[in-house]
């Protein structure tokens, strides 16, 4: 379970810390990277938003995961920052599988298609370790079925095309309003926020 952190306070994020919770999700990088100089290696970080090009270099060297890679060009451009640092960084493929335009990530059949693009097995500093996405914001419980459904049998079939398969094992996917369907449909890791520290303000 990620605890999605955005917005909140370092007291908030410590109480959580306290109860046994470790690993926690932000959405903008600046404010990541603050509580990063908090927390240290108190917390694993993982970054949840839609990440620019030219701030990866600011959360390479201690992101956890980054979820929610929605381009090929950006993999170049994390695995770029990864040769700089001598690190392999752990991604996520974003798959859009809602029906609102204004989600970001690849279709089912781009995702296809980079996993069997040559090009992706030379971007040694960076591992691909799943897919993550989000569904439509519905409270159609079939429609929500059907898409986390869909993103599974995607990943089934994408980590037999991976590269290195052994790592490919993190389906990324439920939220506070649908974690307990995408946990039934085969959700490996769930980002929880509200649920957890309430309402945001």
């Amino acid at each position: 379970m990620i605890a999605v952190s955005k917005k909140k306070s370092v007291e908030d994020i410590q109480e959580a810390l306290d109860a046994g919770q470790k690993s926690f999700g932000e959405n903008y990088v600046q404010e990541l990277v603050e509580k990063e100089a908090h927390f240290k290696e108190k917390a694993n970080w993982h970054f949840i938003g839609h990440l620019q090009s030219n701030k990866i270099k600011m959360i390479a060297p201690f992101a956890t995961l980054i979820q929610g890679v929605d381009s090929f060009k950006l993999l170049q451009e994390i695995n770029k920052e990864g040769k700089k640092i001598d690190k392999v960084i752990d991604c996520l493929i974003q798959v859009h599988i809602a029906q609102e335009e204004t989600k970001f990530g690849f279709s089912e059949e781009e995702v296809e298609a980079l996993m069997l693009f040559p090009e992706l097995a030379e971007l040694e500093n960076i591992r691909i370790k799943g897919l993550m996405g989000m569904a439509s914001l519905s409270i159609d419980i079939s429609l929500l079925k059907k898409e986390f459904s869909n993103l599974k049998n995607l990943f089934n079939n994408s980590k037999l095309m991976s590269f290195d398969p052994d790592a490919f094992d993190t389906l990324s996917m439920g939220m506070s309003s649908d974690y307990k369907i995408a946990l039934d449909c085969g959700s490996t890791m769930i980002r929880i926020g509200s649920t957890l520290f309430g309402e945001r303000k």
